[in-house]
């Protein structure tokens, strides 16, 4: 029986970030140092895939720090942590490692030094994101309003609007964050704003890569997990940029062909942290059912690389 032909738009960039990239080696050089288990705290980046990968070489995850042995390196998620989880650690004497991204502890430096000034901080982000909860633990409670959508930005009530400022989470919509900046700019118009968008290099890239291909595309497929902020809100830019059959799944075993059985092209991308082996999987699996013909339209290309931490080098 002849295969229906289908049109596969790669995305790109795409997958990993330096982050990420920099968080997952991070774990494997602290298991190769000083052998396993090397415990983690919380998933090191939002992708089963990858800490399933991590388990199996000797990583062990775990919600808290007290669940921690004493005596065994701890790693910090790439996502970042409150300051009372690195000095409970000292507190306890463990080893630990930070894998927080680089362009996170941006904002955690941002929002310590609006905290020194005086200022009071609206950070726009995801209640109970473990990004929003590190960064919010850089400075004292209470020091931080949190803002998640237009409507929380009308309603804020900052104590004195002539000293404030904002940050943001490093993994939002663009679209969105900046309809809420400018809401925030219009009701708090001395508010002080990063000198450069807190929304890192791969999300924004990810999202245009996505708007460039999702009027094209029947469909646009995202690989990523369902907790991963950056992997869901690329499945709403491609929604709302010409691509309302927009899905994320985690693995092709996921995928319901059956419903993408009339399309003859699919947009696919993949979150910052999902590996691009998830997309090879998924191709692979599309030319079991179609005869595929690939296209990779490309928007820019990244060259970031970060550095491991001195004591892995």
């Amino acid at each position: 029986m002849t295969k229906a032909a289908l049109t596969i738009v790669l995305a790109s960039p795409r997958g990993f970030c330096a982050g990420v990239d920099r968080a997952i080696h991070i774990v494997e050089a602290a298991i190769a140092k000083y052998g396993a288990p090397v415990y983690v705290r919380h998933e090191i980046v939002h992708n089963r895939f990858v800490v399933d990968s991590l388990k199996a070489k000797g990583a062990v995850f775990v919600d808290e720090l007290a669940e921690v042995p004493d005596g065994v390196p701890v790693v910090f998620s790439a996502h970042g942590v409150p300051k009372s989880v690195p000095a409970a650690a000292d507190a306890r004497g463990l080893d630990y490692l930070d894998a927080t991204c680089p362009l996170v502890t941006k904002v955690h430096r941002e929002a310590e030094l609006h905290h020194e000034m005086g200022r009071q901080i609206i950070m726009i982000g995801h209640k109970g994101h473990p990004e929003v909860i590190g960064t919010m633990g850089q400075v004292p409670d209470g020091a931080v309003l949190l803002v998640e959508d237009v409507n929380d930005a009308e309603r804020v009530a900052p104590m004195d609007s002539a000293r404030l400022a904002y940050i943001t989470q490093t993994t939002l919509s663009v679209d969105d964050t900046s309809a809420i900046t400018a809401v925030l700019k219009r009701r708090f118009p001395a508010i002080t704003g990063p000198r450069k968008d807190d929304i890192c290099y791969a999300t924004t890239n990810r999202q245009n890569a996505v708007k460039t291909i999702a009027p094209h595309c029947d469909a646009v497929m995202v690989l990523g997990a369902p907790n991963s902020s950056n992997s869901k809100r690329l499945v709403e830019v491609a929604a709302r940029h010409g691509c309302p059959n927009s899905i994320l799944v985690q693995r092709a075993a996921d995928i319901d062909w059956g419903a993408l059985s009339d399309i003859t092209k699919l947009g696919i991308t993949a979150g910052a942290s999902a590996p691009e082996v998830l997309v090879e999987e998924v191709l692979a699996a599309a030319r079991q059912r179609f005869a595929v013909t690939i296209e990779e339209v490309k928007v820019t290309d990244e060259t970031t690389v970060f550095k491991l931490p001195a004591q892995l080098l």
